[in-house]
């Protein structure tokens, strides 16, 4: 018991301010990881994936316009119609406002100061791979900040509040709309990268947001409950919660232990409960994130 009390008083505690400019520098560096990926990797080798970046990858072909510039026409545009049409939504928080504001007018800005970096590859299949995790690093940054890059994402925000589309359903159209452009710019099988490097980007988002570290939540329910919850707690090493559970056909009370542990940890627990109870009840699955003592740190 010391030792966590310990623990938990030398934790570092940011304060609002640390915490705000720590937000503020998470938009910055997931901006400019989203910005040189775009020049390195999508715009050589014509990979318009979605969104606002897509569509000036698009615009390059047909008009000749600047990259940099086509964001900045649509970005600034879509936030200020996000501010007038969404509201409170948008400018609740003013932070959040602030910091979507922020990745709305820098990203393009390094997109315009790396126009000149050589590509990485001018392979698509390697361009579409390396660009959507690079993009999704980029974006998983930012959106672990609480923020945004604006761009499509408030157009989806918008068609949203005033369709009764989903928001999923809204940013799925959109992006659609952009990669199947492209089949008509570049050709078909340019538009099957942009969907490679779009689900290589959605899958990275994910990881960079909740992490590798899959964890296991188990479900056990036995008449050596007790026995049960004294193994965990002294031999996996793991804390235990009582739920109040009742038996569907019989009403009787069942209490119903739930415990967290890591996926080296299972194994341990299965020969712990077959050994205390052959005929227990045990429910095991996957859970992304586990926040708290002996896990991930808020």
């Amino acid at each position: 018991m010391m030792k966590k009390q310990n623990r938990r008083e030398t934790a570092k505690v940011k304060t609002p301010f640390q915490r705000m400019i720590w937000e503020f520098a998470h938009v910055l560096v997931g901006s400019a990881v989203v910005a040189v990926t775009f020049n390195l990797f999508l715009l050589p080798n014509q990979i318009a994936s979605g969104g606002v970046a897509g569509i000036s990858t698009l615009f390059v072909a047909l008009f000749g316009f600047e990259p940099a510039y086509t964001q900045w026409a649509f970005n600034i545009p879509l936030f200020a119609a996000g501010v007038i049409l969404l509201g409170g939504s948008l400018t609740g928080s003013l932070l959040y406002g602030t910091k979507t504001l922020v990745g709305t007018l820098f990203l393009p800005y390094i997109v315009y100061l790396t126009r000149d970096m050589e590509a990485a590859t001018f392979d698509p299949l390697l361009a579409s791979i390396m660009g959507g995790l690079g993009v999704g690093i980029g974006l998983g940054i930012v959106f672990r900040s609480n923020s945004s890059t604006g761009g499509t994402d408030l157009a989806a925000q918008i068609i949203n509040k005033y369709s009764g589309l989903s928001l999923g359903g809204c940013v799925f159209i959109i992006d659609g709309l952009v990669v199947s452009s492209s089949a008509f710019v570049f050709g078909f099988e340019y538009a099957l990268y942009a969907l490679i490097a779009l689900f290589v980007t959605g899958k990275t988002i994910d990881i960079v947001q909740i992490g590798f570290g899959y964890s296991k939540m188990v479900m056990i329910i036995s008449e050596y409950e007790e026995e049960v919850k004294q193994g965990l707690l002294t031999q996996v090493d793991r804390g235990v919660t009582k739920l109040a559970g009742y038996g569907g056909y019989t009403n009787h009370s069942r209490p119903v232990l739930l415990c967290i542990v890591g996926r080296n940890e299972i194994t341990k627990l299965k020969q712990l409960v077959k050994a205390i109870d052959p005929e227990a009840f045990v429910i095991v699955s996957n859970t992304s994130e586990v926040l708290g003592e002996g896990f991930k740190r808020r």
